[in-house]
């Protein structure tokens, strides 16, 4: 018996190898009894839209329905995208892609994956609380729409390139509401904030925190986008100060159980696929 062709997905970027996304897309599958097919795509630095073309067209294994976008192409993929969903347009970075018959659907799911970990996993409700992130490339621009829909009192938005992080300010002016918006450079992001999110590429590049310690207070969420070996640094250093550290594991399965969604139309549930990462991303520490 002949089996019928099964929906293919994949995450993309460069470097992929470590990505624990093909563990998570699986999981979802099983416990919503969906059949998928869910892999790494290493893509070349300069070369981004042909290998995405090239996986879109080739059909022999099953028909590609869609992807993820990790470092460095989110913003080439907003790029590609022919239509976005509001966040990703307000972001105008894309990390998740449907392709559509009529066209390649781009979405960020980045930004409410972060709040829905940092709200629901660490228990910290964000409203009325003062927000550090760190950097304004794709990560950060994803996440700064979800950030200020949580209603902080005040966030700021720390850049090596203050220019660029005032124009990712002031597209945001709109929905910001209340909160109280300032870009800075690193070394004056300001003292003993609530919440500390560190949205660069420093720690896949190990290099050290952009920013100093006077940021943290006791107590103080301490996040790094990035987990397992590449966020330990991060942590340390947070923890040290008497912060409290956390990586961004949580954040990448609610991002993806966002991504899911978009893709399968029904929202799986995320608390014990994060434990049983969680356990073996440990194990591999």
């Amino acid at each position: 018996m002949t089996m019928p062709p099964v929906d293919r997905y994949a995450v993309v970027g460069n470097p992929v190898e470590h990505s624990q996304s093909p563990t998570i897309h699986a999981a979802f599958a099983r416990q919503t009894g969906q059949s998928l097919d869910y892999g790494r795509l290493l893509c070349p630095l300069d070369g981004f839209a042909a290998t995405l073309r090239a996986f879109v067209v080739d059909t022999a294994a099953g028909p590609a329905c869609g992807c993820n976008v990790t470092v460095p192409f989110k913003f080439e993929a907003f790029a590609l995208a022919t239509r976005h969903t509001p966040r990703a347009a307000l972001a105008r970075a894309v990390n998740t892609m449907r392709f559509d018959a009529d066209g390649w659907l781009g979405d960020n799911t980045d930004g409410i994956g972060l709040v829905h970990d940092i709200e629901r996993n660490a228990g910290l409700a964000l409203a009325g609380r003062r927000v550090l992130l760190i950097g304004a490339g794709g990560g950060a621009s994803g996440a700064l729409g979800p950030l200020l829909a949580a209603q902080p009192a005040e966030l700021v938005l720390a850049n090596r390139t203050l220019e660029k992080a005032q124009a990712l300010l002031e597209r945001h002016l709109d929905v910001a509401g209340a909160t109280r918006l300032r870009a800075t450079l690193p070394a004056d992001a300001g003292t003993a904030f609530d919440v500390v999110i560190n949205a660069t590429a420093a720690s896949l590049q190990g290099a050290p925190v952009p920013v100093p310690p006077t940021v943290l207070a006791s107590g103080t969420l301490a996040l790094d986008m990035m987990y397992g070996p590449p966020a330990r640094p991060f942590i340390v250093w947070a923890e040290s100060h008497g912060a409290r550290g956390r990586d961004g594991l949580g954040m990448l399965v609610e991002q993806a159980a966002e991504a899911f969604a978009l893709w399968r139309g029904v929202t799986p549930e995320t608390a014990a696929v994060l434990a049983t990462l969680r356990a073996r991303v440990d194990a591999l520490a």
